[in-house]
């Protein structure tokens, strides 16, 4: 027990299956506060690990850095403005609202403490790595049998539609209640299939395939491993990337390798091949998508729902031949944009629940979105939001002098987050927070 890694294994592989495997309980007839208990179990085994890491003798015994006073401060403002009136912000989150924004925000800080207490070894670091590389395969796999076996009529009719709309709140008819990003949406009345896999997301599976082809990078350069087995992995890894048709995940992985190269000058010429090679041959795939991916077809409902949203004004194309600005792109820019106003225009914020899918799930007005900086801005004030940013970029510098891999995965996830909300990512804060906890208590491993 004194090495709890079995819960960073849970975390990795359960993690990956978790919005797969809750829609089909919800399909069986697990709903409400039944499944929500069954749901809860990731944040019942971070509550576990901490109590182990407390209590085994020495777990915690670190001397506190910058980078934990940091955390601590922004988890005191979460804690804070979770206990502020909304009124008094202006904000209108439910309660309910309050504690899912409270959970949402804090997860990071519980999930590096966790991590700052794990006393592992290199061999417990390297089979995590193991777990790592194997279930990103699995989601690769997965994902590409997916697209091109499973119609898209089977997903309508699985419980994922029902779970996303009843159990968790999400109201978004356009693909008979599917998220949103399911598909790639070309324009023409017939969507893409894009790899979704067991996330039943495309872009929270290009963030695991992106810490994974780094990982993996990282493997092949140190470890120099057998090719016959490590080019098939790496092949398969970054076919499921490709296949997720997300540029930014595309971007991501090569600010990562960039990142990388900096790092470990030793194998710069290699790596900044693979970091050129790797936009050159992700743009190429988005040109030629329409041409492979395989298509589908929107039922009558939903087709009233795109004709409808085409017609608002102001819609932009849905889809450029050239796959560099389109009206996805567009959105994340005037997102972005209207986050950061709202940040600036309300800078005491408007209290936990008021911004990103929190508000989304609980039916108010979404302050800000998609960008977790705005969204944390939103929740807990330009301090608060500037708090998480000091905290990311302290982390970012002590762990990038411990390891280049973690490092560079951990500057992709960050970069992300300024068109997303990364920390929204059960598997991202639930691994890579705390593997960067465990990497500063342990720089000399």
């Amino acid at each position: 027990m004194r090495r709890p890694v079995w819960i960073l294994h849970l975390f990795v592989v359960g993690l990956a299956v978790h919005n797969f495997a809750m829609a089909e309980l919800y399909a069986a007839g697990i709903r409400g506060t039944a499944l929500e208990l069954v749901s809860a179990w990731k944040e019942a085994l971070l509550a576990l690990g901490l109590a182990i890491v407390l209590r085994e003798h020495g777990s915690l015994r670190f001397r506190p850095t910058t980078v934990d006073w940091l955390a601590i401060a922004f988890g005191a403002f979460v804690l804070v403005y979770g206990l502020i009136p909304q009124h008094w912000l202006g904000g209108a989150a439910t309660h309910k609202g309050v504690l899912l924004g409270v959970r949402h925000d804090l997860l990071p800080v519980a999930a590096y403490f966790f991590g700052r207490g794990l006393n592992l070894t290199v061999r417990d670091v390297r089979y995590l790595g193991v777990t790592i590389l194997s279930t990103a395969a699995a989601v690769a796999t997965f994902g590409l049998i997916d697209i091109y076996t499973i119609p898209l009529s089977w997903w309508r009719s699985s419980g994922a539609p029902d779970w996303y709309r009843y159990q968790l709140g999400f109201k978004d008819p356009g693909l008979s209640n599917l998220p949103e990003n399911f598909v790639y949406n070309t324009g023409n009345e017939h969507p893409l299939r894009r790899l979704v896999s067991t996330f039943l997301s495309p872009l929270a599976s290009s963030y695991l395939l992106v810490t994974a082809l780094l990982l993996a990078a990282a493997w092949i350069l140190q470890l120099r491993p057998r090719l016959a087995l490590w080019l098939p992995t790496t092949a398969l890894l970054y076919a499921g990337l490709l296949w997720t048709h997300s540029r930014s995940s595309y971007l991501a992985l090569s600010l990562g390798l960039l990142v990388f190269a900096a790092l470990r000058p030793q194998w710069r010429t290699p790596l900044l091949a693979a970091a050129l090679l790797s936009v050159a041959v992700g743009f190429a795939f988005v040109k030629v998508y329409p041409q492979i991916a395989p298509s589908s077809s929107y039922t009558s409902a939903e087709l009233t729902v795109q004709r409808a949203t085409a017609h608002k004004a102001g819609a932009g194309p849905a889809v450029d031949p050239n796959g560099v600005e389109d009206a996805s792109i567009s959105e994340h820019i005037k997102s972005l944009r209207a986050g950061i106003s709202a940040v600036f225009h309300h800078p005491q914020g408007y209290g936990p629940g008021n911004a990103g899918s929190t508000a989304a799930r609980t039916g108010v007005t979404i302050e800000a979105g998609e960008s977790t900086y705005t969204e944390l801005g939103v929740d807990t004030g330009l301090v608060g939001g500037l708090l998480f940013l000091a905290w990311s970029l302290a982390l970012l510098w002590r762990g990038m002098r411990c390891s280049a891999w973690l490092g560079a995965a951990m500057v992709a996830m960050l970069a992300l987050g300024l068109q997303t909300d990364i920390i929204g990512v059960p598997w991202l804060v639930y691994v890579l927070w705390p593997l960067s906890g465990w990497r500063i208590s342990h720089p000399e491993l």
